[in-house]
């Protein structure tokens, strides 16, 4: 008897890249905003825990720390971490790892809930506009990680498939959004989680930073999604 042919693929194979954290080292920065404003706004958290919490969307991050939520102490992130992003480095292979994928012939998605404002700065350090095939923001996202509205936005925004979709992310809550979108994801742990953490809530693969994926593209955990993208072309 024959076999059935595969129903034909409902959008393009692409890779949806969280920014803080995975491609822009922000994290220590972001916590030390946080810290800060939490004092503006008469609060105090110890930075471990906040660092913890780091990836997680700030309205569900205040939940966590506090207990309450605190309109000041939000409002106060913002302005606490303007001056702090001049520091913000890309880290190694970041922007050569968003080149390749490109020119491999997968959409490459910048999947992040920042402010636009913030998410703009991290292009300019990335500098390679032209190889990212779409972006989200703050005004995409409705509710933040560890849901997963982020990256199904992302995944809308560039009309992906999502059976041809990964995710690169830093954090438990990126692994967590990522299978409650149907998506596997390939962690790194540039952004503080360790190895085994991320492994035990699910992450398909990890990987000490960016450089490492890019160093393992045609080997690791990419390969299929790649040689597929290649394929197709």
């Amino acid at each position: 008897m024959t076999e059935p042919a595969p129903a034909p693929r409902s959008g393009r194979a692409g890779v949806l890249l969280d920014v803080d954290g995975t491609l822009v080292d922000t994290n220590y920065l972001h916590a030390l905003a946080w810290s800060r404003a939490l004092v503006d706004a008469g609060e105090w958290a110890p930075m471990h825990a906040i660092h913890r919490l780091v990836g997680m969307g700030g309205d569900q991050l205040l939940q966590d720390l506090l207990g309450h939520d605190s309109s000041e102490a939000s409002s106060q992130r913002a302005e606490r971490y303007r001056p702090l992003i001049s520091e913000a480095r890309a880290f190694p292979g970041a922007s050569a790892l968003i080149r390749r994928l490109d020119s491999f012939g997968l959409a490459v998605v910048l999947a992040t809930s920042a402010p636009a404002d913030e998410l703009d700065a991290m292009r300019r350090i990335l500098a390679c506009d032209d190889q990212i095939a779409a972006c989200t923001t703050a005004d995409d996202v409705r509710a933040t990680k560890p849901a997963p509205d982020v990256f199904r936005a992302a995944m809308q925004a560039a009309a992906l498939d999502p059976a041809l979709t990964l995710v690169i992310g830093d954090s438990i809550w990126d692994v967590q959004a990522a299978r409650a979108a149907g998506l596997g994801c390939i962690a790194v742990e540039s952004g503080g989680f360790s190895a085994h953490e991320l492994r035990e809530e699910g992450a398909a693969a990890v990987y000490r930073n960016v450089q490492e994926i890019l160093d393992q593209a045609l080997t690791g955990a990419l390969a299929p999604l790649i040689l597929h993208a290649r394929s197709q072309r």
